[in-house]
């Protein structure tokens, strides 16, 4: 049995061996012939992209050479191009060359001529002094002056004649155009001044409490006088207590103090109880009514007027002009007037109503603070308007309605002209006695000052200065420019409401007597 399966192990072993080897054989021949034909077939990709090569290389050599021969080609032709041109600029230049040389010969024969007449011309002017100063000589022997003489007299007579026709033509065109200039304002005025209707207030420096006995005026005092001193240090005005009877005055120079100061002692008058806590509550009370008069006031002015996008601040200004008076003339009230005409004005001459009102109503914008800065009110009311990003149209209308600067606009001139009707207007301002009689004795000695003067008369509240002159002294002629010199003096060193006139008089007396 167990040799059975030995015998049975070695066959198969055998047989599976055999078996290995005819396989191996197999794959071998199979191998080799399958390698053969790869190498056969590669040879035969590699003749072929070899052919192609060759091929495609041929093509690109022959378009080289083509391209070459066609680039070659259009070389030659633009060379030829070229070539003309430079042929073409070459035959200008020459032409050219020999114009300019022609030119020359013309410009060296001409400058000969020139020198040859410039000689001949320095010859004939020798001859021409020498005729001249013979002349000369012979008119000094026969008129028996020299020629500084006779030429001061011609000029004399020369100056005699223009001034003369100058004063006439000037006094024909200043009459000519004052007439065409004053009928033509005449009518744009009235128009606007009939359709501006704006009430006229007037205050002063002081204001008057009335009391309902005298006996409040010891309640006012105060035991050793503490209440007066608070009420003075609270509110920084004046309260005078004197012999008037049923009535105390408050003084002060800032109108919103003195009406705080007011408003508060109605109040404690009114509430009977008298003491400084009281005083204080009542001060802080009036302050903050005059603020809220102030913001109402500056805001009523504004819709007034008509104008959007004020500044806020130039709002809360323009309720401060409230209580500002000049020449006892209410500033908001003139400020409002001033802006109306203003627009009218502008309407008519056909300028931009808006900005003309605005201009005209922040006009005087610096005197809401004027007692509380350094400066004119000008110069403050420019900074306010600068601060607040206004226009420069109204910046040169504040800065220029006094005359301070020149005015740069049509505006600006209409803001002074509105200003001057608001002012001038009868009853609208009035002036301290002082300042009234200073100015009229100034424009008599402006005038007075002026030579051939007799004298001078300052009339009509000083709305018309009247000047005598001596006659053998200033001619007609002389007048007219008396008079405007006179007018610009005025205007130059004076302020003034409205305008004056200059009337000069000249007249000539033949006195005798009879005995």
């Amino acid at each position: 049995m167990i040799i059975t399966i030995v015998s049975s192990l070695i066959t198969g072993g055998v047989v599976a061996l055999f078996t290995w080897f005819i396989s191996l054989k197999t794959i071998e021949s199979t191998n080799k012939k399958t390698i053969g034909t790869a190498e056969d077939r590669a040879k035969e990709i590699v003749e072929n992209a070899q052919l192609k090569a060759d091929t495609v290389y041929k093509e690109a050599e022959i378009s080289a050479k083509e391209a070459a021969i066609q680039l070659k080609k259009e070389m030659e032709n633009e060379v030829k191009e070229q070539r003309n041109e430079v042929q073409q600029y070459e035959k200008r230049v020459i032409a050219k060359e020999e114009a300019i040389d022609k030119k020359s010969e013309t410009i060296e024969k001409r400058n000969e001529e020139l020198t040859q007449r410039e000689e001949k011309l320095a010859t004939e002017e020798k001859e021409i002094e020498e005729i001249k100063n013979n002349q000369l000589k012979a008119l000094e022997e026969i008129s028996g002056l020299t020629a500084d003489e006779a030429r001061q007299t011609l000029l004399k007579d020369v100056e005699d004649d223009v001034k003369e026709e100058s004063a006439r033509i000037i006094k024909q065109v200043e009459t000519e155009t004052r007439e065409e200039a004053d009928k033509k304002a005449k009518d744009i005025i009235i128009s606007a001044i009939s359709r501006c209707d704006v009430d006229q207030v007037s205050a002063t420096t002081v204001s008057v409490v009335e009391l309902p006995g005298d006996d409040m005026k010891g309640r006012i005092i105060g035991r050793e006088g503490r209440n007066i001193r608070t009420f003075e240090t609270l509110t920084g005005v004046e309260l005078i207590v004197d012999d008037t009877p049923e009535a105390v005055v408050l003084s002060c120079f800032n109108p919103i103090r003195r009406q705080i100061a007011k408003l508060a002692l109605e109040k404690l008058i009114v509430d009977g109880r008298i003491h400084p806590a009281r005083i204080e509550e009542m001060v802080q009370k009036a302050t903050k009514e005059v603020d809220a008069t102030i913001k109402q006031k500056g805001e009523e002015a504004v819709m007034d007027v008509g104008l959007h996008g004020v500044h806020p601040e130039i709002v809360k200004y323009l309720g401060r002009l409230h209580y500002r008076t000049s020449y006892g003339q209410n500033v908001l009230s003139h400020s409002i007037e001033v802006a109306l005409l203003s627009g009218l004005l502008a309407v008519e001459v056909g300028e931009d109503e808006k900005l003309a009102k605005r201009a005209g109503l922040l006009h005087d914008i610096g005197k809401a603070v004027d007692f509380e800065m350094e400066g004119t009110h000008v110069q403050i009311g420019s900074e306010i308007c600068r601060k607040c990003k206004e226009s420069d149209v109204v910046i040169n209308a504040v800065e220029s309605h006094h005359g301070d600067v020149e005015p740069d606009n049509l505006i600006s001139v209409l803001v002074q002209c509105a200003d001057a009707i608001s002012a001038a207007r009868p009853g609208a301002r009035r002036e301290d006695m002082e300042v009234y009689i200073n100015r009229l004795k100034r424009l008599e000695e402006i005038a007075d000052a002026y030579t051939g003067v007799e004298k001078s008369f300052a009339i009509q509240a000083g709305r018309e200065i009247r000047v005598m002159v001596v006659p053998e002294e200033v001619s007609d002629a002389d007048m007219v420019i008396m008079a405007r010199n006179i007018s610009k003096q005025i205007e130059e060193e004076l302020q003034y409401p409205g305008q004056i006139k200059v009337n000069i008089v000249r007249e000539s007396r033949a006195i005798d007597y009879a005995k």
